[in-house]
């Protein structure tokens, strides 16, 4: 995908005593339009810059990043954030690594991370797999316990009485899945 649009920069520090000017002047250099800014630990997923930039590409733009670290602290949330890129349509520049996935070769990136995702779902579920088989082989039953019958009763109750299935969860406690699902059931 040749870059048909514009850079748009973001940075990132942990805290507040750490400064963004450096990894604001790169991107620039490097040809930033806008830098998006956060100073938030890569551990909390509520990102405002990020998601500012986010909003504010369009297909053919580019996202730039000093580091690849920048965008994510593990494997899993950096990969999530290359898939949505490409989803969009949105190239990768990471200045340190010497990543542009506008090029043919970069563009192999995006298929090696989109590869590596791939391989990671299919170890987490073949582990959930391997986990259940084993529950199972020594006289566990895998999941979550069923709800007492007091509970079901009082879920019952309520929702006869006129409340919402969700009101109704609320008020006993459990997940408003469980209630829409049990209504169903007996109804």
């Amino acid at each position: 995908m040749p870059r048909s649009g514009d850079i748009l920069g973001y940075a990132r520090v942990s805290t507040s005593e750490q400064d963004l000017s450096g990894q604001i002047t790169r991107l620039k250099d490097a040809g930033a339009i806008r830098v998006f800014e956060d100073v938030v630990s890569g551990k909390q997923f509520d990102r405002p810059g990020l998601s500012a930039l986010m909003d504010h590409t369009r297909p053919g733009d580019s996202l730039a990043v000093t580091r690849l670290d920048r965008l994510g602290r593990s494997l899993k949330e950096l990969l999530e954030t290359v898939e949505n890129l490409k989803e969009q349509n949105i190239g990768l520049i990471s200045l340190e690594e010497r990543i542009d996935t506008t090029s043919a070769a970069g563009e192999l990136i995006f298929h090696v991370f989109g590869a590596i995702a791939h391989f990671e779902r299919r170890l987490i579920s073949e582990r959930t797999k391997d986990g259940i088989e084993a529950a199972r082989a020594q006289g566990r039953k895998p999941g979550r316990p069923p709800l007492e019958p007091e509970t079901v009763l009082a879920l019952q109750n309520l929702v006869q009485a006129g409340m919402t299935a969700g009101q109704a969860a609320k008020q006993i406690g459990i997940a408003r899945s469980t209630a829409y699902r049990l209504v169903k059931e007996e109804g």
